[in-house]
Formats: structure tokens, sequence, C-alpha cells
């Protein structure tokens, strides 16, 4: 984002005029606009704010939220460069891992049963947001085995916000492209043999494989991939296809029967409005530039 500009054209002149990126005034203004907006901002529904973490521990919790997933989410913020937010951050991170019920509690009286039932506590996040930061804290988060983002924020005149990741580590062992592929591959296995060993495959391999900083989250019923925000979610193979539900409008996509189908109000696994069925490889082919869109759009 320090490289880009954002210009505003004038339509009656023919005139252009570049909006300048600004900071937020305090840091408080810039929790509170990501706090009124976390789900649409982040992904993440937002619990509450300032938590004291208590006497004992005395530290506060700018924001608690739970992810589209169930993971629970911590999020920094700091107006401008520090190089503090990180160690913050994991500093708190210590801290939720050690007083699970208490967030579960929390879950519950905000968000209901259902969900504190469903709280993912493989996959515990950090979101740092801020106005920059430096190469030693991209190389820091990547010498932590958590789930951090690192994301920069700039504001353009009155009514723009603009997000950049800079950085995203999963909190989970990171193991090869071969073996990742193998692991999605049994578990196909196990339903419907060779054909949709390498079809499962194929789908894991390309969706990690569009980008830096895609995190793999596995629920029970779906398994995740995460850029800031899920993109895709994939299903337990069914008799004879897989389900991939995406991050992009189906009013923006002509209907392919037996391929695409609009699902938004209609009850399923995983996030997205959009379901992708893949049957062989070809599909998989026909389905990337869908694929690419969801990631682009998360």
């Amino acid at each position: 984002m320090s490289g880009l500009k954002l210009f505003r054209t004038d339509t009656t002149y023919s005139g252009m005029a570049e909006v300048m990126p600004r900071l937020a005034e305090i840091e408080a203004d810039m929790q509170a606009l990501v706090e009124a907006h976390m789900e649409v901002l982040l992904g993440v529904r937002f619990l509450v704010s300032e938590y004291s973490t208590g006497p004992v521990h005395g530290g506060r919790i700018d924001s608690l939220g739970l992810d589209e997933n169930g993971s629970p989410v911590i999020v920094e913020y700091k107006r401008g460069t520090d190089a503090g937010v990180i160690n913050q951050g994991l500093f708190y991170l210590a801290w939720l891992m050690d007083h699970r019920a208490e967030f579960e509690h929390l879950v519950r009286d905000r968000l209901g049963v259902t969900a504190a039932s469903q709280v993912l506590w493989s996959g515990p996040r950090l979101i740092c947001i801020a106005g920059d930061f430096t190469r030693y804290d991209v190389h820091a988060v990547r010498e932590h085995r958590r789930s951090i983002d690192l994301v920069r924020y700039r504001l353009f005149g009155r009514d723009l916000i603009g997000l950049e990741t800079v950085a995203s580590v999963s909190g989970g062992v990171q193991v090869s492209c071969r073996a990742r592929r193998g692991a999605v591959a049994r578990a196909a296995g196990d339903v419907q043999g060779a054909a949709m060993r390498e079809l499962a495959g194929a789908v894991d391999e390309v969706l990690l494989g569009l980008g830096d900083g895609v995190n793999r989250v596995e629920r029970k019923t779906y398994r995740a991939y995460q850029r800031l925000r899920n993109f895709a979610c994939l299903c337990p193979p069914q008799r004879s296809k897989l389900l991939v539900y995406l991050k992009v409008d189906p009013k923006n996509v002509d209907p392919v029967p037996h391929f695409t189908r609009d699902v938004s109000g209609l009850g399923h696994h995983g996030t997205g409005d959009l379901e992708v069925q893949l049957r062989t490889l070809r599909d998989v082919e026909r389905a990337q530039d869908l694929f690419r869109a969801s990631y682009a759009a998360a």
C-alpha cells in the first residue's frame, strides 16, 4: 500500500485528483472504525473492546472476536509503526490460551450457546493493524508458531479505508506441498478411491498455491482456505463429486448446470455463496478463474 496511489475522477470536467493517504488522528479512531465493521473488514464477529485480563496479568486487549471458522481472534491496533505490537499481541494470546473457559463464557453471552460450543482452539489468531510494519516485524512473525496477520491501513479522504495484508502466517506446522497433497488424498481415498484422491489433492494444491500466506483451517465438516478471510471451503467428498464454496458474488457468474450454483440463503457447510461442483480434473481447470477471483476478494 505504500506504493498505492488513489485518484478521484471528475466525470464532469474530465479531471483527475489524487486522494492523499493519511493515518488516523489517534489510535482509538481506527479501533472504533474496525470494531464497528469488523465482520465486513476482517471476517471476524466482534465480541468486546478493551477487555481486561485481570489484576495479575495486568493487560487490556484492544478487541476480541471470533472468525468465520470459530477461531478466537485478538486484534491489536497501532496508529503508526510500533515495534512492540507483535510482542504485545503474543502476550495476550498466551493469556487467552490459559483462559479458554473465560473466553467461551464471553462467546456464549454475546453469540449464543452454539457458537461457544464450536470454538476452534487449534488455531487462535492475532491480527495486528498498524500504519506500517518494518522488515523485522515481518521476519518476527515467521519465527513464531502462531497464526498472525500483519495488516497495514490507510485512510483516504473522508470515507475510504484501505487494508493491505503485509504478512500472514499460519500457526500450524508447515509441510511440503507433496505431503499436504498426500494427507488430503488419503482422507478422500477412504471414501471414493483413486479418482477422488487425485481430485481432492489437485484442488488442495491449486488453492494453497494461489499466493503467499494461504492458511488451511480444519473443521469437522469442511476445510477452509484463508487469507485474511476465508476465500474457499472444501467439503468432504460425496459419492462422485467435491463441493467447494467460494467468496464470489453468484450474480456475477453465469450459472452452469452441474458446475456452479447460487447457494446464498441456502444452508451449507463452510462459507461462501457460490458452490462449485468438481467431478473431474478438467473441472478443476475450469474453476481456476473462480478460485483466483475469490482469493483476490479475500
